[in-house]
């Protein structure tokens, strides 16, 4: 009878937290997007990590970092689940101290979110008083002994079964209100004006037609996500505000119809996440639609000592830009579309930012709501306060994209084919080494703009046996690309990538 005694109160614990984690979505989806407690706590736990914490789940996990971290507060969820219930059984009321702290931890991630305002505090609030509530109601009903006041066994799977379900219904209620005014229908609906200034075509030389090489285009579904979000904002085009302050002249706040009165630029962009390790993938290219962000500040007028724009997304995040490169003329956008389409979600719908030349964490703010003209003396953004470089110009790099790494090829003409990028000085030779021989030239694709990546191929005779392949780059100033390996952070990756190829006699099998 012990064993089933415990096995209810770990159900217990677990439907009792379960039902106040649904009560808390619940609240939130009333009272704001950004009140999820489930999220805040996830986003406390990301911001408080140390450096080394994050790296690893960048580098382990890739853009899987958010799924992952996610399972995991669940399981430690979980856990905590089963011992509250266990440890309300056998010492009440101490279970529910345990329900309590944790609430207690999730009013304070809550409260200390940069968005949060006074209201955010009733979602956990009400969590943990509903899970001490049904875990007190059902831990009482846990005990097999009747003698104890317990429940029998119908008595006790009734119980949870109509805890579940109430559980499983305020669920399904708090994604139905966090969907009203869904902006994906808005979305959907959203016609992009016509570019006063559109990209220039792209030319056939410019794009490689062969399997395994990497498209020149990313498509929007393919083009990788990196970033703190753990919640993806909903912000409506209606709800949107640039607000522009700081070292200007005159303040400025921007609706959405200002926006697209504005004149309109497309541009062709390689944008590099500076998480890319050598021969990584976090790096795309795309046609981007928006206003020069020059043109806004040109019209509040910018003090003559600030040298930083402090970006700040819906969800409080910051990056940290130097003015010099959104004002020396190269095509920095205040973006609205992508590859001919507006924004996906994911990747800042309404409004985010594009700077070529400089890693994402310090140009590509998503979602962008502020910008405060200031000083790199007086403020950091977000990762600039962990330790991550200041104004990070992005590296150059150079990758093999084909033959795939380990496989094997057939003896003779192999054709080796991959991709560079050295985004605002462009890629003026791509080189190839096998083994330990001489590096020899790979032959270019036609370079689009310095500002996107450029493809190249290389024709190998190959030999019977295992080979190892090595490219480098180097960029538009003549800067060969260092062989030494450095890791991503804090400033970008260096080093030549190479693949280990196997070579067969006859045809591949």
């Amino acid at each position: 009878m012990r064993a089933e005694t415990e096995l209810r109160a770990a159900l217990a614990g677990v439907l009792a937290v379960a039902a106040g984690v649904a009560t808390g979505e619940l609240v939130a989806a009333v009272v704001s997007p950004y009140a999820s407690p489930y999220q805040a706590v996830a986003a406390f736990l990301v911001d408080q990590a140390p450096a080394f914490a994050r790296e690893w789940a960048i580098d382990t996990f890739g853009t899987a970092d958010k799924p992952a971290l996610m399972v995991g507060v669940g399981a430690a969820l979980l856990l905590l689940a089963v011992v509250a219930g266990i440890v309300q059984v056998r010492r009440p009321p101490w279970g529910v101290a345990v329900v309590a702290v944790f609430a207690g931890f999730g009013i304070v991630a809550a409260l200390t979110r940069p968005t949060s305002e006074a209201s955010f505090l009733l979602p956990p609030l009400t969590a943990g008083i509903v899970a001490g509530v049904v875990l007190v109601v059902l831990c009482a009903g846990s005990r097999t002994a009747p003698s104890e006041g317990g429940w029998n066994r119908r008595q006790f799977l009734t119980a949870a079964a109509l805890v579940g379900a109430a559980s499983a219904a305020s669920t399904l209620v708090a994604r139905q209100l966090s969907r009203a005014g869904d902006v994906l229908a808005e979305r959907r609906r959203l016609v992009l004006p016509a570019p006063a200034s559109p990209a220039e075509p792209i030319p056939a030389g410019a794009t490689l037609q062969i399997e395994g090489a990497t498209a020149f285009v990313t498509d929007n579904a393919d083009f990788y996500r990196i970033d703190t979000a753990l919640q993806v904002p909903r912000l409506s085009n209606r709800d949107w505000r640039l607000r522009v302050h700081g070292m200007v002249d005159d303040e400025l706040t921007l609706d959405w119809d200002d926006l697209l009165a504005m004149t309109m630029t497309e541009r062709v962009i390689t944008l590099t996440c500076v998480s890319n390790e050598v021969g990584g993938d976090l790096a795309g290219n795309a046609r981007w639609l928006g206003v020069p962000m020059r043109d806004i500040l040109d019209r509040v007028g910018v003090s003559d000592d600030a040298d930083m724009l402090l970006s700040t997304s819906v969800d409080g995040w910051t990056s940290g830009t130097p003015l010099a490169a959104v004002t020396d003329g190269r095509d920095a956008l205040l973006v609205i579309g992508m590859n001919g389409e507006p924004l996906p979600l994911e990747h800042g719908y309404p409004v985010r930012q594009v700077v070529p030349g400089l890693y994402g964490y310090v140009s590509a703010c998503k979602w962008v709501t502020d910008w405060e003209i200031t000083r790199f003396d007086r403020a950091q953004a977000y990762w600039t306060e962990r330790g991550w470089g200041v104004r990070a110009p992005i590296k150059t790099a150079s990758r093999i994209d084909r033959p795939a790494p380990l496989s094997t090829q057939p003896a003779g003409r192999v054709l080796v084919a991959g991709t560079a990028w050295a985004q605002h000085r462009g890629i003026s030779a791509v080189e190839v080494r096998v083994d330990d021989g001489p590096w020899r030239p790979a032959q270019l694709a036609e370079q689009y703009s310095i500002d996107t990546w450029r493809q190249w191929t290389f024709d190998w005779d190959a030999a019977p046996g295992q080979h190892t392949l090595y490219c480098r780059a180097t960029d538009g100033a003549g800067r060969v690309q260092p062989e030494q390996r450095v890791a991503p952070i804090p400033d970008g990756a260096t080093g030549w990538h190479s693949r280990v190829i196997r070579v067969a006699d006859g045809q591949s099998g």
